[in-house]
């Protein structure tokens, strides 16, 4: 099945499976959907809590921190506590579950996901870091070398627990860009390094040019990236703050005239340095609320750990894009599916 018709397929299934959430008793009517803005570039089509607090042949569907989109239409997301699910493409319920897990068999703290062109699996895992390629059952294939200053200390600068959170492919396919989540110790806080791998064959990459991109606020890490066509990034910046709730904001990223800092040690605002260019397309608390809930204090009801984000097509000059979740498997936290249209011109 050719890209773009699996982009038609998977954009007309999510509308399907998010249109109740969006629009209600009138879904029924003839009258054309209103247009929920959340900015003058991003609206919130709809949103669906239907997998919130679900199992699925035995495995909790929940604790989700990224989504890709398969070459077949499906959707598959992953689970940080090692699962990852394939997705029906209309209704959302899973179809599979395969268990991941390292070369000794221990479970992974899985954050980042690619489906390649070939079907493997490209996953992060947030405890070394790593990124390893997967056959669609769940056997390693490969092992990706990541920079030593990316690694958690000792080894490294990392810290445990905020390394790669997002990953992505552009170039067509030639690149893979992983972004961290935090600051590198002696970097300056709330400036956090994308690191890139070229493809060498074979499945095989090799690690390429670092970029610096840095959050609107230090408290604010970088959870999702998303590359599109032009060769810009969709990012997700995050936080958290107990009693207020969630902070989250889209943006559009440059990555294409920053500086390479793969040789610069420590990234403290030096004059010679260009971070990612990036520019606000919208704070999701500004969204409306389509009726939305929360278990616990939130800006906006529609808040809640935001963590995973997928482009799945283009319709009338809007990229399509679907946002997850991540409860954590915690009583005041849901599983949540929001359905955006995102304007980039």
């Amino acid at each position: 099945m050719r890209l773009r018709n699996v982009l038609a397929t998977v954009t007309a299934g999510l509308a399907a499976a998010t249109c109740l959430s969006a629009a209600g008793p009138a879904a029924a009517s003839a009258e054309p959907a209103p247009v929920h803005a959340c900015s003058p570039t991003v609206s919130l089509d709809g949103f669906s809590d239907a997998l919130d607090k679900t199992t699925f042949q035995g495995t909790f569907v929940g604790n989700l921190s990224a989504l890709a989109l398969d070459r077949h239409g499906s959707l598959a997301a992953l689970s940080d506590r090692s699962s990852l699910f394939d997705l029906d493409a209309r209704t959302l319920a899973p179809r599979k579950v395969v268990q991941l897990a390292d070369e000794n068999g221990a479970a992974l703290d899985s954050e980042g996901l690619v489906v390649d062109r070939d079907g493997t699996r490209l996953v992060t895992s947030e405890t070394e870091p790593s990124i390893r390629r997967y056959s669609a059952d769940g056997r390693i294939l490969d092992r990706l070398p990541v920079p030593a200053s990316l690694q958690v200390a000792p080894a490294g600068r990392a810290t445990s627990n905020q390394t790669f959170e997002g990953l992505t492919l552009l170039d067509g396919g030639r690149t893979l860009l992983a972004s961290m989540e935090y600051a590198l110790s002696g970097d300056t806080a709330g400036t956090v390094r994308f690191q890139t791998w070229r493809r060498t064959g074979g499945g095989h990459f090799r690690p390429a040019a670092q970029y610096a991109y840095r959050t609107d606020d230090p408290i604010l890490g970088v959870p999702e990236v998303q590359a599109l066509p032009d060769g810009r990034l969709l990012v997700l910046e995050r936080g958290f703050t107990a009693g207020v709730g969630n902070t989250v904001r889209l943006f559009l990223a440059d990555p294409r005239h920053a500086t390479d800092t793969s040789r610069v040690t420590n990234l403290t605002g030096q004059s010679g340095v260009r971070p990612i260019r990036k520019t606000l397309l919208t704070d999701i608390a500004t969204c409306p609320t389509l009726g939305a809930t929360a278990k616990q204090p939130q800006p906006n009801p529609l808040l809640d750990n935001i963590e995973g984000m997928v482009v799945t097509g283009r319709s009338k000059g809007a990229y399509q894009v679907l946002l997850v979740s991540d409860d954590n498997q915690n009583a005041a936290q849901t599983t949540r599916f929001y359905r955006l249209s995102v304007r980039t011109r």
